[in-house]
């Protein structure tokens, strides 16, 4: 017999409104419990942290390594990677995927949906990588475990894709500002590194998310940021060629991290755990004179903005800690270098400005300002994310007046690595074409929109051969297509506009059959194949061109069965959306 949908519990017209373009409302509830979520996810890690500190370190610090024996603070690292590798070495290779590139990689490949084992596998190996004396950051774990623990959210809601790429960036945003405490600067990284653009229906949403995330974390650690920086300032103009200069070496650091880290296709062909040994004994060497290199090293980072630190601490921090970090990451150890490019940055940052007191002596400026312009160039130039570069220099500081100089050193760094180097954002994939996925206008525009917002749900689903009264019954419901099922196994392949159906109702040639064959009616027929519910329309244009079709049939895989089409969409809708969608 034929069927007509039924409607919709409150649920299912909670995930329609989602899937529309005016979701604002509905996006903006979930920021506030993705921030929420996140913010105790971050700080459920950072005790995690602090707890196997108490136990670790005689000084109780997450980064106490100077206060370890030389042979202990060396061994750390080799039984570092060894759990890493005995942890991971037993699962496949997908699972070792984890952090800010695994975030990256489910958004533009996956739909932002994270599997749980590598959720929960960034948990321990986050914390036993900062731990165990690796040069680690904290804020990759966070991002990657704040971006799942929110997509999760979606995914129990069954909510429609669109709608889970918004919750991924809320995660990250909540996740960087937890951290750092930096509400704004975890928002512009969200959109610049992970969303790749910047929209009203995406911005507000994140705001509130990275607006909850900090505000759980200074609940629980108070209002001061991840480390103290000084107060200085730009005393004079003259500073600003050794500025250039500065910028222009960090942006050739910056061009070689990112190359040294993307040479693990080069050491892909040696065993895991050679690669995890390799990892763990050029770390073990550096640090048996040099415990700077292990950890995060925001201590070392606070003694650079404040002057602090021997020249050949910096020296260490900016060769050393570089490319161990780099070296690290192509050795296939996932962790997190967001805080260890700050690191290397700012020691970078402090032997210039060193340089520039000892050749202009009394006009200079303080090795501070450097420092800190240096962190920001250096992380502005590896991320490829100039704007989130600079809100991070303005939050920690609390002072305007470096944004000029930080302007100029976050563009011309990030220049340097791209032109120089030909260097990317470190956790942008590239593809055939040359662009990631989110990086093409056409697919940014469709992702943001899920498949029911543009689709046609007055359809009627039939068989293949329909009575006269069956036929009439199904235009009574007014359905625009009519979905054709050839048998009662097969799926539908076809749809017929219903307006043809009707106008064969009227043909008297059709009035002595007992039978209509609705694949003889003469009309528009469209082939098909099927597409989820909660897929967006860059999906659906993806799956037209895989199947070569020109209609999908949008499955409910969760509603009853016989009422699991919920309606079709065409080449047509598509390209009309397109050329006609509101603007964002």
């Amino acid at each position: 017999m034929p069927r007509l949908r039924l409607p919709r519990p409150s649920l299912e017209a909670f995930r329609r409104q989602l899937a529309s373009v005016d979701a604002l409302p509905q996006l903006c509830v979930l920021g506030l419990i993705s921030g929420l979520l996140t913010g105790g996810v971050m700080v459920a890690f950072r005790l995690l942290l602090e707890g196997g500190a108490l136990a670790l370190m005689p000084a109780g610090g997450v980064e106490a390594f100077e206060s370890l024996e030389p042979w202990l603070r060396a061994l750390l690292p080799l039984l570092a990677v060894t759990l890493i590798g005995a942890g991971l070495g037993c699962q496949p290779a997908a699972a070792r995927k984890l952090g800010v590139g695994h975030v990256v990689e489910r958004l533009s490949q996956h739909q932002g949906r994270f599997p749980l084992r590598n959720w929960l596998n960034q948990w321990w190996v986050g914390a036993v990588a900062v731990l165990g004396g690796l040069s680690a950051g904290r804020e990759g774990p966070a991002i990657h475990l704040g971006a799942a623990a929110s997509s999760g959210i979606g995914q129990l809601l069954r909510l429609p894709h669109n709608s889970l790429r918004v919750l991924v960036a809320c995660g990250t945003a909540a996740g960087i500002s937890a951290s750092f405490n930096t509400p704004i600067a975890g928002v512009i990284f969200a959109m610049e590194v992970v969303m790749m653009e910047y929209t009203i229906t995406g911005f507000m949403p994140v705001i509130l998310a990275s607006t909850m995330g900090a505000v759980v974390a200074q609940l629980v650690y108070g209002a001061e940021p991840a480390f103290q920086v000084p107060i200085l300032s730009l005393e004079s103009l003259t500073n600003l060629p050794w500025i250039v200069v500065t910028a222009l070496v960090l942006g050739l650091l910056a061009g070689a991290f990112i190359r040294v880290a993307r040479s693990g296709e080069r050491l892909a062909g040696l065993p895991f755990w050679l690669r995890l040994l390799l990892a763990g004994g050029a770390t073990a060497i550096l640090a048996w004179w040099y415990p700077q290199v292990q950890g995060i090293g925001y201590d070392s980072l606070a003694l650079a903005l404040n002057g602090e630190l021997a020249l050949d601490v910096l020296l260490a921090l900016v060769v050393g800690k570089l490319l161990l970090t780099a070296f690290t990451l192509a050795c296939g150890v996932p962790i997190g270098i967001i805080g260890p490019v700050l690191v290397v940055g700012a020691a970078a940052g402090a032997l210039s400005g060193l340089l520039g007191v000892w050749l202009w002596p009394g006009a200079a400026a303080d090795p501070g300002l450097y420092a800190m312009l240096g962190m920001a160039a250096m992380m502005g130039a590896v991320l490829q994310a100039p704007l989130a570069a600079l809100m991070a220099l303005l939050e920690l500081t609390h002072n305007p007046n470096i944004i000029l100089p930080g302007m100029l050193a976050v563009v011309i760094s990030g220049l340097t690595a791209r032109q120089l180097w030909r260097c990317d954002g470190l956790f942008v994939t590239l593809t055939r074409q040359g662009l990631h996925p989110l990086q093409q206008p056409l697919m940014q525009a469709l992702s943001r929109v899920s498949v029911p917002a543009v689709m046609e749900s007055r359809v009627a689903v039939t068989l293949r051969q329909v009575t006269h009264d069956e036929a009439q019954a199904l235009l009574d419901h007014k359905p625009s297509w009519i979905v054709i099922r050839r048998s009662t196994d097969d799926k539908p392949t076809l749809a017929l506009k219903a307006a043809d159906l009707a106008r064969a109702l009227l043909d008297p040639r059709w009035a002595d059959q007992a039978q209509i064959d609705l694949l003889e009616v003469p009309g528009q027929r469209l082939d098909m194949a099927a597409i989820p519910v909660q897929a967006t329309l860059s999906e659906a244009f993806q799956r037209l061109d895989q199947h070569d079709v020109d209609a999908l049939y949008v499955e409910n895989p969760v509603a009853p069965p016989g009422r699991r089409i919920s309606g079709i969409i065409t080449r047509e809708a598509i390209e009309l959306y397109y050329r006609f969608r509101p603007p964002r």
